[in-house]
């Protein structure tokens, strides 16, 4: 029977159940993702008491999910509760009457605790190493200062979307009076806080209201690449975000691209919050992290075994499980990698080329993903492989570096290259588009040198000759088929450093 686990995140707005089937390789792959609109903040009565309709709804919600576990025969079920419940004067009810009506053990969040796992979401899914977390729920919101993966502050704020909502807007989208207000009581909140004024940080923003804002953004801009993890906005783009949605009545805003139904009487506030914060920290960017609080608890749970609760490299972590889902072969992948790396500098020393670690570890990346696109269809591996990495999230990766590494990966020759690229051409300079085919080239060379899977090129020597470049390819066995791929495809190196090479296989001694 395969390992399943699933997490039940109770929060002020939505409640959600998510569930993982364990891996071969050790990681879990979510296959159930199932949300509720519960918005139990609004239950709350006069008393700050979870009144008894708010009460069936989770009841309700709690036992659909645990039917719901049981059927896909889940070993262990870890459910958490945020603001709505934590802040009820009548908890200890709630959750008494949660255990009388299902099997399940429901675990009450401290604000440090929701702060943490947030942290701790980011910190596993990015490689962010210094940034400023912010998630807006429905009853709180929680920051954290982060600086070298480690958490250094964090503050939780009784106020969420619909806390605020309550508090600040009357009908069904605020006024121009009521942001105003808004705005007021968000800056005397703020500058209590010293430690978040000016910090110059990447403003990372977790949960469903960041998440909805970056599809709008992205919708506006008729944004070229998928996927929302890491996507990376500005102080203008948000602003351009808030001017948009502003002028729409409720009925506009259920219709805009991007933007959920249910979250379309609270995303003014919500970008509001984000606009003030951002201004107050005079961030760097904005950031999306799709990943929140239930994945932090996952994260928890899946590195306990290890003794640790952080990747020691969320990229390398990614990569690997790429390899493993599009069985990449590992042996030959770490040869073209070593080959290619050995040609790179060849090239450097000699003065051919100037690169900096960037490129190296691009070219490294890209030696592990070469065509994985061969997976699908061997034939258009190269169309394939520029897709799939395009748009497939890789955490870690920025939607930029993912792009290159998709141009590099996918290399067959300049044409095609081009071809990938022009939705994106003014991503590029001409400069950034010579290196991407100069190291997809690289890289296409390389595998060419390891045609047998054998291993068979020791190493790589290379002197310029008259504007010649002279290859010496040390061999540790019969080269014979390596000879012939290689020189079907050095033409893309040549073209790409405007010289002539002359290949030369030797016998190791």
């Amino acid at each position: 029977m395969e390992q399943k686990f699933a997490i039940i995140d109770i929060g002020s707005n939505t409640m959600r159940l998510v569930i993982y089937r364990h891996e071969k390789i050790g990681s879990f792959k979510e296959i159930e993702n199932i949300k509720t609109v519960a918005r139990l903040r609004n239950f709350l009565d006069e008393n700050h008491c979870l009144n008894e309709e708010g009460m069936n709804l989770l009841i309700d919600t709690l036992k659909n999910y645990e039917e719901i576990t049981n059927y896909h025969q889940v070993e262990t079920v870890k459910a958490v509760a945020t603001a709505a419940i934590r802040q009820a004067k009548n908890q200890q009810e709630i959750l008494e009457r949660i255990r009388a009506n299902t099997n399940l053990q429901v675990k009450v969040l401290s604000e440090y605790e929701e702060a943490y796992y947030g942290f701790l979401a980011v910190v596993n899914s990015t490689s962010i190493t210094e940034g400023i977390t912010i998630d807006i729920g429905g009853g709180s919101t929680e920051l954290t200062y982060f600086k070298d993966r480690k958490l250094i502050e964090y503050h939780s704020f009784p106020f969420g979307v619909l806390s605020l909502r309550q508090q600040f807007v009357k009908g069904d989208v605020p006024t121009q009076e009521e942001l105003k207000q808004l705005s007021t009581f968000l800056l005397d909140q703020i500058s209590q806080l010293e430690w978040l004024k000016d910090k110059k940080v990447p403003f990372i923003g977790i949960g469903g209201s960041a998440r909805n804002i970056a599809q709008v953004d992205q919708r506006l801009k008729n944004y070229p690449l998928g996927g929302l993890h890491q996507y990376k906005m500005n102080s203008d783009d948000l602003r351009i975000v808030k001017n948009h949605l502003t002028k729409l009545t409720i009925d506009e805003l259920k219709k805009v691209e991007g933007l959920s139904t249910d979250r379309a009487d609270i995303i003014i506030p919500a970008v509001e919050v984000f606009q003030i914060f951002y201004q107050f920290i005079n961030a760097t960017s904005f950031i999306l992290c799709r990943k929140g609080l239930r994945d932090g608890v996952f994260f928890e749970q899946l590195l306990k075994p290890y003794e640790m609760t952080m990747f020691p490299n969320v990229i390398e972590e990614s990569l690997f499980e790429l390899e493993y889902e599009y069985k990449i072969n590992i042996d030959n992948a770490f040869q073209v990698s070593r080959l290619a790396v050995n040609i790179l500098h060849s090239l450097e020393k000699i003065g051919v080329v100037s690169l900096t670690d960037a490129h190296f570890n691009e070219t490294r990346r890209g030696a592990y993903l070469f065509h994985l696109g061969r997976y699908i269809d061997d034939e258009a591996s190269s169309q394939h492989t520029f897709y799939l990495l395009a748009n497939r999230t890789i955490d870690g990766i920025m939607h930029i570096d993912r792009l290159r590494l998709a141009a590099i990966a996918s290399f067959k020759s300049k044409a095609l290259l081009k071809q990938y690229i022009e939705p994106f051409e003014d991503w590029f300079s001409k400069k950034e588009l010579h290196e991407l085919r100069l190291l997809g080239a690289v890289l296409r060379f390389s595998y060419a040198l390891n045609a047998t899977k054998r291993n068979v090129v020791n190493s790589i020597q290379i002197i310029e000759e008259e504007n010649n470049l002279t290859m010496n390819i040390i061999c540790t066995h019969n080269w014979q088929a390596e000879l012939y791929e290689s020189e079907k495809q050095k033409r893309h190196l040549e073209k790409a450093l405007k010289r002539k090479i002359i290949l030369q296989f030797i016998a190791m001694k």
